[in-house]
């Protein structure tokens, strides 16, 4: 099982202390906190992609390719691409030069997106969403698997006689996750393809996550690609920790009240008994990941949101620290016990490769006895 964090890179004043950072700064922290996720021995970084303020990573790849550079074994990752806004065709070449670049430690995550606004500056409408996800992914595929495309659809321009460049790393293309909170065509689509889904249930009850898993592993099965156990789900979650409970709350309590997301709205207390939510000591985050897995069944990914709300970067750090040292050694653990072994891991560049091999020599086999 996969251990990571994902950051929405946002620009959040501090509200201990009322100093905002800068752009560089919160830029800067992010590649720190990625190089920090290595380090401590977590698998994943994950960037989101946002084009409006107070956000700041507006380019992904540029980032994961600048991390890549320093780093020799985190898979790098986003926790959205907005398949909706960006262009297929650029997806596809700029994940693909990223996989080369950082000899396959990439996968990604689609998503619609939740910014309204951010639809019509890409020349897009927000009503077609759905639709705009459901096309550009179909192309992206093609993309990926076919040297030359014939292409006609309704929100791009055709294609004729197209070969996206660079071609995915050893014939692999990327692993893809589809990241849905609360639509199920998403997750339907995640099924029909045999892809992950990552339901970032951050801001949800159990019980809604229990349906979206639900639903995307029985179709999952449906369309032939295994059992419902098998198929590759991913969850968020969002810590903060010290040593007791009550300095964790006492901490924390000024950057949930005032954070852009759910500040001004439930109280702590409830949001952490409603909600993923954690904010106590690291038996307490152990505790309440390993309950994820009796709505959840046995998954294959696990990130959580550790850097928002304004948070210093060194508090950041602290935080990671914990988490490699005395939260994630214990959930590896705990998460293998009574594990099926008929349930896979997460995907990588390497497995995916091994199974392709795998069913090229099948293939050749099948054609000797023909």
């Amino acid at each position: 099982m996969q251990f990571g964090i994902f950051s929405v890179g946002d620009v959040t004043p501090d509200p201990t202390t009322g100093r905002t950072p800068t752009e560089r700064e919160r830029i800067k922290a992010m590649v720190a906190i990625a190089l920090k996720a290595e380090e401590v021995g977590l698998d994943v970084f994950a960037t989101g992609e946002h084009h409006n303020p107070p956000f700041v990573p507006s380019s992904p790849t540029t980032m994961l390719g600048y991390i890549a550079a320093q780093t020799e074994r985190l898979v790098l990752s986003t926790s959205t691409t907005l398949i909706t806004t960006n262009d297929p065709v650029k997806i596809a070449e700029d994940f693909a030069m990223l996989q080369h670049l950082a000899d396959g430690r990439v996968d990604l995550m689609m998503g619609r997106g939740n910014t309204g606004p951010v639809y019509p500056w890409f020349g897009q409408d927000i009503r077609q969403g759905i639709n705009l996800a459901v096309e550009n992914y179909a192309l992206l595929r093609r993309l990926w698997r076919e040297d030359v495309v014939d292409w006609e659809g309704k929100f791009r321009t055709p294609l004729q006689g197209f070969t996206s460049t660079p071609r995915p790393l050893d014939d692999v293309p990327p692993f893809v996750w589809h990241g849905s909170i609360r639509s199920p065509e998403i997750a339907e689509q995640a099924a029909f393809y045999g892809d992950g889904f990552f339901h970032n249930n951050i801001f949800w009850p159990a019980d809604h996550t229990k349906r979206m898993v639900e639903l995307y592993r029985t179709r999952y099965a449906h369309y032939g690609h295994g059992t419902p156990e098998q198929a590759i789900v991913g969850l968020g979650g969002q810590v903060f920790m010290r040593a007791s409970s009550q300095d964790a709350v006492r901490e924390f309590r000024p950057y949930f009240d005032n954070a852009p997301v759910y500040g001004h709205g439930p109280s702590l207390e409830d949001f952490t008994d409603q909600t993923p939510l954690t904010v106590g000591s690291p038996q307490e985050v152990i505790e309440k990941t390993l309950a994820f897995r009796e709505y959840a069944g046995d998954y294959q990914r696990q990130l959580f949101l550790v850097d928002h709300a304004g948070l210093p970067l060194k508090t950041v750090l602290e935080q990671l620290d914990i988490l490699g040292e005395e939260v994630v050694p214990v959930l590896r653990e705990e998460f293998a016990k009574g594990r099926p072994d008929d349930v896979p891991e997460a995907p990588t560049h390497a497995s995916l490769l091994a199974a392709a091999k795998a069913g090229a020599q099948d293939d050749a086999k099948k054609e000797t006895v023909s």
